[in-house]
């Protein structure tokens, strides 16, 4: 669905407007225009934690202003999820400049910021074409956009392309593979013990974790394991010339390297595991319409395409590449959209379960000190 100004924007809840418009009862329906009009009076937008070069995001803040004319207060852009929270406690009393109005933080961020108040409800005009299982049914939090685990792969050296977890295991992959990160301690680290144990596992969650660590110490035992954090430089330079990360840190790396060397980006055929981002609302945001307005923005078609520019997966990739909605030229850039329809959003319960067994299990079952 594309914004529209004349779309009403159901379960919308207009607050006080800063600039002295008049209040409107909770749960009062806007349409698109009056929602335009009210984000105009406040006249502001506080953003905070949102680096230009994360996601498209500086194309996306120039967008939302174009569009609506809006001032864009940007707060500490290297702040993290962590940050983005203590800001929020730090200033439910001031309505001046360091007070966010939104945020976008880790997955789990979003379940506790409900329960300690801190975020209030909306649902945008797109809310059915997000998933389920990435957003709070009240619409107090949901998923904007992610990244599933893939491997970026040095085509100077790696002439067999790996195309799945199974196949990191090949002779052809000695002294080859490696993690973006301490799975003992990285997030993106664990999640991809947890992806190849997915894979191993068929697809049965609760044996992921346990399937995973026994992956990587058979891939430790075989010597294809690297035990070192990879970067863009260590595949360049060779020393890990097939890492697992995030697929957007790799299609930037991509770009980055610029055929020095070539590049392969590869989605496995199966273990396809998303981390996702979230969005809210600040429950004592001073600009709450311009907030509401910023959203209706970011999951509109233009917003989620903005993202995507940037590589990150928008939150509603499935719907809109099933409805011709993403130029061929993004899409060119990118794995076959495909890979991407068997990616699974572990919940909070799986991801929690997961890391306490890979972190505490690591060292026996692996036996790999990465560092």
């Amino acid at each position: 669905m594309t914004l529209g100004l004349k779309r009403t924007v159901s379960a919308l809840s207009m607050l006080a407007v800063a600039s002295g418009a008049a209040q409107a009862q909770e749960g009062a329906k806007l349409s698109m225009d009056e929602l335009v009009a009210a984000a105009k009076a406040e006249g502001q937008l506080t953003t905070i934690a949102l680096p230009h070069d994360w996601c498209g995001y500086g194309a996306v803040i120039e967008g939302f202003k174009a569009k609506y004319g809006l001032t864009v207060n940007e707060l500490n852009p290297d702040a993290g999820s962590g940050d983005e929270i203590e800001a929020i406690k730090a200033n439910k009393d001031n309505k001046g400049p360091q007070a966010p109005d939104v945020i976008d933080v880790g997955l789990s961020f979003g379940p506790t910021a409900k329960a300690e108040g801190l975020i209030q409800p909306y649902k945008v005009s797109t809310w059915d074409e997000i998933p389920a299982e990435t957003k709070d049914a009240d619409g107090y939090w949901y998923g904007d956009y992610y990244g599933v685990l893939a491997f970026e792969v040095n085509k100077d050296i790696v002439k067999d392309i790996p195309a799945d977890w199974a196949d990191l295991l090949k002779p052809d992959y000695a002294n080859s593979v490696a993690l973006a990160g301490d799975p003992r301690t990285a997030n993106q680290a664990i999640q991809g013990v947890y992806a190849a144990g997915l894979s191993r596992a068929g697809g049965d969650a609760s044996k992921a974790a346990e399937a995973g660590l026994e992956f990587f110490g058979e891939l430790n035992k075989a010597g294809n394991f690297v035990p070192v954090i990879g970067k863009a430089a260590s595949v360049a330079q060779g020393a890990t010339p097939i890492l697992i990360r995030w697929d957007y840190n790799a299609l930037a790396d991509r770009d980055t390297l610029a055929g020095n060397p070539e590049i392969e980006v590869v989605v496995p055929k199966t273990g396809v595991v998303a981390g996702v981002y979230v969005q809210a609302i600040s429950a004592y945001a001073p600009h709450p319409n311009a907030a509401k307005l910023w959203m209706e923005y970011l999951y509109s078609d233009e917003g989620q395409l903005g993202w995507l520019k940037g590589y990150c997966h928008p939150i509603r990739f499935n719907a809109m590449s099933k409805a011709g909605k993403i130029p061929a030229d993004l899409l060119a850039k990118l794995p076959e959209a495909s890979a991407y329809e068997k990616a699974v959003f572990p919940s909070l319960d799986e991801q929690n379960a997961s890391k306490a067994k890979i972190t505490a299990d690591w060292d026996k079952v692996v036996g790999a000190n990465v560092q």
